[in-house]
């Protein structure tokens, strides 16, 4: 029988691109791109193999999110991961939030401080 570790480090890099390119349902040439784009930094192996953490597959979920369902482009989303990291402010899980309906039980969007998230 599997046992679930539920002590895992969601900044750990455990995935190799075509398992993480499979959870969040893209060709793994779109993360690629998305990294070309400054959006996300995978870590690398000492023989330069992608590997993506539960932090790397919930910011790809996120870009997904904004480009198919909010409309933005990668050249906005990076300005956001900017301002995120320069204000403290979590943006983008605030428009997750907003456009899935979650959030706080008062239905305003959070806006907890934190950092970048995925890196």
């Amino acid at each position: 029988m599997f046992r679930v570790r539920l002590d895992r480090d969601p900044t750990r890099p455990v995935y190799v691109i075509s398992v993480a390119a499979r959870i969040v349902a893209v060709h793994p040439r779109t993360l690629r791109i998305y990294e070309e784009e400054g959006l996300i930094e995978p870590a690398r192996t000492p023989t330069n193999i992608r590997l993506y953490s539960d932090e790397d597959i919930r910011r790809i979920l996120w870009i997904r999110h904004l480009t198919q369902q909010r409309g933005a482009n990668l050249a906005g989303i990076r300005i956001l991961f900017e301002l995120e990291e320069r204000l403290g402010v979590r943006i983008l899980e605030a428009l997750y939030d907003e456009g899935t309906g979650a959030g706080r039980e008062d239905g305003a969007p959070t806006t907890e401080g934190g950092g970048r998230h995925g890196t």
